[in-house]
C-alpha cells in the first residue's frame, strides 16, 4: 500500500461508538490515520472500521493478533474485509504465525480485489519497562536487543514494518532497511503527561530518529481543541522533517 511518510495516527480509544465517530468526524479535515483498538473492537465490533473509513480517513485495525498460525490467518482474512489499511499482530507469535498473517492478507485482498493493507508486527509494548521485560517476561535480551531481534524476524516473515518505541527506530532501520516501516506509540507533547507509557518521545525527536508513523492518543483526544492539537503536531512533524532534510 502506498502512503505518505511520516504520518499521524490517532487512537479512538473510547467506550462508546458515538464518541469515536464524533472524534473521527472532527479530525477528518486533517486526514490523520484512525486507530481502532481492543476497547472499541469489543464494544462496536469490527464493522466500526468500515464506519470510520467513511469519513475518508485510513484506519489502522489494532487487534494485536497473537495465536496459533491458523487462527491468526483467519482473523487477518476477516480484518482485511473491513477495509482496514493497516493491521497488526504480535511478533512474539513467531515466524510461522507472522508468515501466515502476511499470506492471509495477500490472499484476502486479492480475493476482494483491493490493495493489501500494511501488515505490522508489535515488538515490545511501550508500557513495558526493562525490569518487567527481564524479571516478569523472562527475556534474556534487553529492550532494544529484543525489539531489533523481533523486527528482523518480522521482516523475514514478509511484514511491512513494526510497532516500536522511538528509542529503537534507528537500529531497526539499520537492521531491516530504510523502507521497513516503524509505527511509534508513546508519543507525548512536551507539556503532556506520560500516563501509563514508560518509553516515550516527542513528535520532533521521533521524526528525527526516522519514524514513519506517530501514534498520539490522549494529548489529542482529551484536548479542549483536538483538531488544533492535531494540526500543531503535524506542524511539528513537518518542521522536524524539513530540518532533517536540510541538515
Amino acid at each position: 500500500m502506498k502512503t505518505n511518510h511520516p504520518d499521524l495516527i490517532i487512537p479512538l480509544d473510547f467506550s462508546n461508538i458515538d464518541s469515536a465517530l464524533q472524534m473521527a468526524q472532527l479530525l477528518a479535515p486533517e486526514k490523520p490515520w484512525m486507530k481502532i483498538g481492543l476497547e472499541m473492537l469489543m464494544h462496536a465490533g469490527p464493522l466500526i472500521v468500515t464506519r470510520i473509513s467513511e469519513f475518508g480517513v485510513p484506519v489502522f485495525l489494532d487487534g494485536k493478533f497473537h495465536d496459533i498460525p491458523n487462527t491468526v490467518a483467519g482473523a487477518v482474512r476477516n480484518a482485511v474485509k473491513t477495509g482496514a489499511k493497516m493491521i497488526n499482530v504480535h511478533a512474539f507469535g513467531g515466524l510461522r504465525m507472522m508468515q501466515a498473517a502476511t499470506n492471509a492478507a495477500i490472499e484476502s485482498a486479492n480475493a476482494a480485489g483491493i490493495e493489501k493493507p500494511l501488515m505490522i508486527a508489535v515488538t515490545i509494548l511501550t508500557s513495558i519497562s526493562e525490569d518487567e521485560l527481564k524479571n516478569e517476561i523472562g527475556c534474556i535480551r534487553n529492550t532494544s536487543q529484543q525489539a531489533i531481534a523481533l523486527a528482523k524476524l518480522a521482516k523475514e516473515a514478509g511484514m511491512d514494518g513494526v510497532v516500536t518505541s522511538a528509542h529503537e527506530i534507528a537500529a531497526i532501520k539499520e537492521a531491516c532497511g530504510k523502507d521497513f516501516l516503524t509505527v511509534v506509540p508513546g508519543i507525548r507533547l512536551a507539556d503532556s503527561a506520560a500516563d501509563d507509557q514508560r518509553r516515550i518521545a516527542t513528535p520532533k525527536s521521533a521524526i528525527l530518529a526516522g519514524a514513519d508513523f506517530l501514534v498520539v492518543g490522549r494529548p489529542v483526544t482529551e484536548a479542549a481543541d483536538p483538531l488544533q492539537v492535531c494540526r500543531n503536531i503535524r506542524a511539528e512533524m513537518n518542521n522536524a522533517l524539513n530540518g532533517k532534510c536540510n541538515a
